[in-house]
């Protein structure tokens, strides 16, 4: 006799995946030792055969700022800053800048170069964009010791106000890591992303106060008041506002300009995590 046909297997169907309420948080904070590697891994690699090693970090910034300070202090003396010593001004903000501006750049290609790694190791694919803005705040620390000795230089003042870097590190850190994940995953589908990134940097850079006081926007007859709200939508104003005011405390950020910064970091961190939880499988998929 014949055993009776047995009807095939149903087709199992693939777990569903749930999108993490805590942004990924808690996974990378499990995974907290391989993150710590990859961000050893990536300073190291960064600064490997130079002389220098990573007077590199601090030599970048203080050049910029030396030839702005040359330019608009110096050759213009239009800083606009009411007896607040330029050199001083444009330190503390070059360093902020160079975090946020080095974190974003490289982020966008945190996944296409290290596509093998992402493949192999079994972490969270967050973890590599995570891993620049990581790296990058470290060579920010770095440079804290020289933004003090400005301080003491050129008539800084340390107090109650200079905790407002501490919330302007964790509202920079949110962001960053919000548009890391945005760059790191959508690069990976569109490679036009890390070309057109040059030109937003540029926008970011003379958008924000960085190289010129606030002032310059708000109290100029030539800049009309809609182009005044529309600067002040740029959260990078309110923080950069923050890393001032740590040091200067005649300098200070309006309720408006907090509440852009924290609006934008809060949603982009949230946003961001969401956009690369749904192309996770296509980026995967590409790399």
């Amino acid at each position: 006799m014949t055993s009776p046909s047995t009807a095939p297997p149903a087709p199992v169907a693939p777990p569903k995946r749930i999108f993490p309420k805590t942004t990924g948080l808690t996974a990378l904070w499990r995974h907290r030792q391989s993150l710590s590697v990859l961000v050893r891994r990536d300073l190291a690699v960064k600064y490997q055969a130079t002389v220098m090693g990573y007077l590199w970090s601090l030599i970048e910034p203080l050049g910029l700022a030396a030839i702005y300070w040359f330019i608009f202090g110096v050759l213009y003396d239009r800083a606009g800053l009411d007896g607040i010593e330029y050199p001083l001004y444009i330190v503390s903000g070059i360093f902020a800048w160079m975090w946020a501006s080095s974190a974003m750049t490289e982020s966008s290609t945190s996944l296409t170069s290290q596509s093998t790694l992402i493949t192999t190791m079994r972490v969270p694919r967050e973890v590599f964009p995570v891993a620049r803005v990581f790296a990058r705040f470290a060579e920010f620390l770095a440079g804290i010791p020289i933004l003090l000795l400005f301080v003491v230089l050129f008539d800084g003042q340390v107090g109650w106000h200079t905790f407002n870097m501490l919330l302007a590190i964790v509202l920079q850190f949110m962001i960053l890591t919000g548009l890391s994940f945005i760059l790191a995953s959508v690069n990976v589908l569109y490679r036009d992303v890390q070309r057109f990134m040059r030109l937003v940097m540029r926008c970011l850079f003379y958008g924000s106060p960085i190289i010129y006081p606030l002032s310059k926007v708000m109290d100029n007859p030539n800049v009309p008041e809609w182009a005044q709200i529309l600067y002040q939508c740029n959260p990078f104003v309110g923080i950069m506002q923050l890393h001032r005011s740590a040091w200067i405390p005649e300098i200070t950020a309006s309720w408006f300009q907090l509440g852009i910064s924290v609006g934008f970091s809060v949603f982009l961190l949230f946003f961001g995590r969401w956009l690369f939880y749904k192309l996770e499988p296509a980026v995967l998929k590409e790399l």
